[in-house]
């Protein structure tokens, strides 16, 4: 099937050649939204070609919704979430988190509703909406290979690396767990293409399990 992920980050460099195109996506800010979803910071790049890397099939859409730094309001996020739901994104790949439970309750109602569309929201394990139910946490371990994930303790743990830059070494790279949360999606991407979405999730974490 087609695949269709959504990159909630700092928008894409469609151009870049670890991200060989995007099919569409946002840049939603404080006076609208608009088209204008080209990466300023890399950031969101970087998480594009990570999810690229292993699912080289993805229809990517770049939901920006930071500009300059990596900071947004909850109206903010929100309303990229929400993008995602009338555009028929299959995984949501959130690289944001917030520690405040006062948005607990539209978090969890946003997360309700992506799930009851077979939709897939992939995060940061330790903050919201990473700890909320029904949305795949993501840790990061740095020994953990770029193409696996590992399940332990209700936790997917992957590699904190994204793509390697020829001549750069990887600690001089970026690093952290938002791109222990696009390898993930990457592979869960990946076998979304293979099997119906509910059967690849279960796959997925199969794997995953398995994975030593």
């Amino acid at each position: 099937m087609r695949v269709r992920v959504g990159i909630v980050d700092s928008g894409i460099n469609a151009a870049h050649p670890h991200v060989a195109g995007v099919k569409g996506g946002v840049f939603v800010h404080a006076d609208g939204d608009n088209d204008d979803y080209t990466d300023r910071i890399g950031h969101g790049t970087a998480v594009a070609g990570a999810i690229r890397e292993k699912a080289p099939g993805a229809e990517l859409y770049a939901v920006r919704i930071f500009d300059r730094r990596l900071t947004a309001t909850i109206e903010t996020l929100m309303r990229g979430l929400e993008w995602c739901i009338p555009h028929g994104i299959h995984i949501i790949n959130v690289s944001v988190g917030t520690a405040n439970q006062e948005h607990r309750p539209r978090l969890e109602d946003f997360v309700r509703r992506a799930s009851e569309r077979e939709m897939f929201v992939v995060s940061a394990a330790g903050v919201l909406p990473g700890d909320l139910s029904g949305v795949i946490a993501v840790d990061a371990d740095p020994g953990c290979a770029r193409f696996e994930c590992r399940f332990r303790n209700g936790v997917l743990w992957a590699s904190p690396y994204p793509r390697e830059i020829p001549g750069v070494p990887p600690e001089r790279n970026l690093n952290g767990v938002s791109f222990a949360v696009a390898n993930c999606t990457g592979l869960l991407a990946r076998a979304m293409m293979s099997m119906a979405p509910t059967d690849a999730y279960h796959q997925f974490l199969k794997d995953a399990a398995l994975a030593k």
